[in-house]
């Protein structure tokens, strides 16, 4: 196996979901600190409210950052390309990031767009670690 250092671009995309998730989870935190919700309660289904908006993005990235983990983290042990790898990581945190952005300013169409930009670039990853395993 190749120095693991080719995937550079890959762990650094792997560090960025970190810190996206954690902006998420502050911000979602301090939106329920802002408005009267007490902690664990469930949070009326309005997307008017920030605070939902702000809880769905973070949710939404809970049930995607689990398959970035593994198809990069088999990505680099399988030694799949580095290149691919790492550009299709990139794409799905750009992504990620627009369409977080877009559910908390409640730009719907864009928000879709950019889901669907994220779900491409797992596919991707996907097939690039699938490459690997051959």
């Amino acid at each position: 196996m190749e120095s693991i250092a080719i995937y550079h671009l890959t762990g650094l995309a792997m560090g960025a979901a970190g810190a996206l998730l954690l902006l998420q989870l502050l911000v979602a935190d301090i939106a329920g600190l802002r408005v009267p919700h007490i902690p664990g309660a469930p949070i009326e289904p309005n997307h008017k409210n920030f605070i939902f908006r702000a809880n769905r993005s973070l949710g939404n990235m809970n049930e995607s950052v689990s398959i970035f983990i593994i198809f990069t983290l088999v990505g680099i042990l399988s030694a799949a390309d580095p290149i691919w790898l790492g550009r299709l990581a990139w794409v799905y945190i750009v992504a990620r990031i627009a369409y977080m952005l877009c559910y908390w300013f409640n730009i719907k169409l864009l928000r879709s767009v950019f889901f669907g930009l994220s779900l491409l670039a797992l596919l991707g990853l996907g097939v690039v670690m699938a490459g690997g395993l051959i």
